[in-house]
């Protein structure tokens, strides 16, 4: 009886909420605090400043010696302002300025205690290691963070605004606000700083990709042919995946031909090479990179919650 009590509340919509409330809570706050430590170890030591306010926070702090974390926090306060009329999400404001406190609070406590904690503070004085790490847990935990539907705040707002008022795609609104930033930081630091800022910025942007997406594990197969049903029994014989197929018309020579479809895992890419090539040699063959299949035959289709 109290297992069916304990089982009927677990499933009740507030549960529900409340475990989701949960874990969007800690996602925000690992991904915050990984990246707060990241900036602190890889990027403030050789004065990386890789775009956004925690870029502005170094330059600002080589002038003035102002704690970075509390700049970063009270430079992102208008900003979120400005997203709150601008982009018009409670949500994503409240979840912004969690993210951002997080981050603004840790890493001026790492700064204080990370070089008394670790055995040898900074990890390493070259820089381009720093850049490399400091791009890729940056960009893990800013992947973390976007997954659970936040920002670090800073130029993610601007580049939102910038791409809604000009309508600029949202990577060249995020590059152009970042790169102002970098800029700067060449005429104060050097150009070889900003050299590796750019770098920093570039491999942020590879590993949250990754982090937010996952690894590219499916493959999508396109095969233009004459023998549909044949190229479709054998595809479902040896792949054991469903195959879809439509009558398409050459646009140069005008000619009835069909398309035949298939999704994949990897591995089985060779597979449909050599299937293809047995059931029509003269097929035409693309296959393209799926970041992520969902539904029958992969992993199952779930309603997630913003």
């Amino acid at each position: 009886m109290k297992k069916l009590y304990w089982q009927k509340i677990s499933q009740s919509p507030l549960m529900k909420s409340l475990w989701h409330n949960f874990k969007v809570g800690l996602l925000l706050t690992v991904g915050a605090v990984l990246g707060a430590w990241a900036y602190v170890v890889f990027q403030l030591p050789g004065n990386l400043v890789a775009g956004g306010l925690s870029g502005v926070s170094i330059i600002i702090n080589h002038f003035t010696g102002w704690p970075v974390g509390l700049m970063f926090l009270v430079m992102n306060t208008p900003l979120l302002i400005l997203g709150y009329y601008n982009l018009g999400r409670w949500r994503f404001v409240l979840r912004t300025l969690f993210t951002a406190t997080v981050f603004s609070a840790t890493t001026d406590l790492f700064v204080i205690y990370l070089p008394v904690w670790m055995p040898q503070f900074p990890l390493t004085d070259d820089l381009l290691l720093s850049s490399i790490y400091a791009g890729i847990v940056g960009g893990i935990s800013a992947g973390l963070v976007y997954r659970a539907g936040s920002t670090f705040g800073g130029t993610g707002i601007i580049g939102r605004v910038i791409q809604q008022r000009t309508g600029l795609p949202l990577s060249q609104a995020f590059f152009f606000a970042d790169g102002v930033i970098i800029l700067v930081a060449a005429i104060v630091f050097g150009w070889e700083i900003a050299l590796y800022g750019f770098l920093v910025l570039f491999l942020q942007g590879l590993a949250s990709d990754y982090t937010l997406e996952g690894p590219s594990s499916t493959r999508t197969a396109t095969i233009v042919t004459d023998h549909p049903e044949a190229m479709s029994a054998a595809l479902m014989e040896r792949l054991g995946r469903g195959v879809s197929y439509w009558e398409i018309t050459g646009g140069y020579t005008k000619r009835q031909r069909h398309m035949v479809m298939c999704t994949m895992y990897r591995p089985q890419v060779n597979t449909v090479k050599r299937v293809v090539a047995e059931v029509d040699p003269a097929a035409f063959l693309t296959i393209g990179v799926s970041h992520r299949a969902m539904g029958e035959g992969f992993a199952a289709l779930k309603q997630e919650k913003d």
